[in-house]
């Protein structure tokens, strides 16, 4: 089988854990040459390594690039090693849950604008002058939360949904220069940090994270790996500005009366976790629904 991304250069940020992780390895699979970027302390070094180890081209990166010098530089080093750049992956962000709108951390707000929104739309900036050469690609790591909202961290959906909006307008925007771009929407995703026993969350509660699922399961890193693998490749050639997404049925669902017992009963999950590039701290809860208030 022929490789699909064969000599394509592409940076993936957040890519040393998780969805990234997958995407580094996929697109290595496929022959790009990996940029990979990551906060001081992520593993990207290790993700890059393997690939290099397996006989692929990557390159690692440690930088905040929600910093404006810092964005500039990370895409500045990779037209530098390789000569060009292809692919964008904006799979950089954080996930801060810990309470309603009116008790939710003000610092807690300001980090996830800072790692969701503004590091995409500086990568997105200083990354289109090249991809505008090369008719290339951008991808966004978006979120059924921005469709669908998200109780008790409300900061997060809303950063999703800024992402859907903005994949779509840097779409229309940019076809004229020949440059797609297009939005990943995954729902719950089964990483290390979700299951098994390193994992934050307790092990009588891991199961009950896919039961209200249409599928009865969460997605793997692999899954949405694959997904981006084509949305990059000329196998997509004629999709741009779409927002695909991948939760197992969670939004289709919503709303329908006809709802199966097992999914009805399902219980409702809070989460009270930081999910960032460094990995996720805090800790998973069912309640039951709250009561409205006043």
């Amino acid at each position: 089988m022929p490789m699909r991304l064969k000599d394509k250069i592409a940076i993936v940020t957040g890519g040393g854990t998780g969805i990234g992780e997958a995407i580094c390895h996929k697109f290595a699979h496929e022959g790009a040459k990996l940029f990979i970027a990551g906060l001081p302390g992520d593993p990207v070094e290790d993700v890059a390594a393997a690939i290099v180890g397996h006989g692929g081209s990557a390159v690692s990166y440690l930088g905040d690039l929600s910093g404006t010098d810092e964005a500039a530089a990370c895409v500045a080093l990779a037209v530098e090693t390789y000569g060009r750049l292809d692919i964008l992956i904006n799979n950089a962000g954080v996930f801060i849950a810990n309470a309603e709108t009116d008790a939710y951390r003000i610092e807690d707000f300001d980090r996830t604008y800072k790692n969701n929104i503004r590091t995409a739309f500086l990568m997105t900036k200083f990354a289109l002058p090249h991809l505008q050469k090369t008719r290339g690609n951008i991808v966004f790591t978006g979120s059924e939360a921005g469709f669908n909202g998200s109780p008790n961290f409300t900061p997060y959906g809303g950063s999703k949904g800024f992402l859907h909006a903005f994949a779509k307008g840097v779409a229309l925007e940019q076809a004229a220069y020949g440059v797609r771009a297009n939005c990943v929407c995954p729902g719950a995703i089964d990483t290390a940090w979700t299951r098994g026993a390193d994992s934050p969350i307790p092990l009588t509660a891991q199961e009950g994270i896919g039961m209200g699922i249409p599928l009865g399961r969460r997605g793997t890193p692999e899954e949405m790996a694959n997904i981006f693998a084509f949305l990059v490749s000329e196998e997509a050639s004629y999709v741009t500005g779409a927002l695909w997404l991948a939760d197992g049925g969670v939004t289709p669902a919503k709303g329908l009366t006809n709802v199966p017992p097992s999914l009805r009963e399902a219980p409702v999950g809070t989460l009270d976790l930081h999910h960032s590039h460094d990995g996720l701290r805090g800790k998973f809860v069912f309640r039951a629904p709250s009561t409205p208030k006043g």
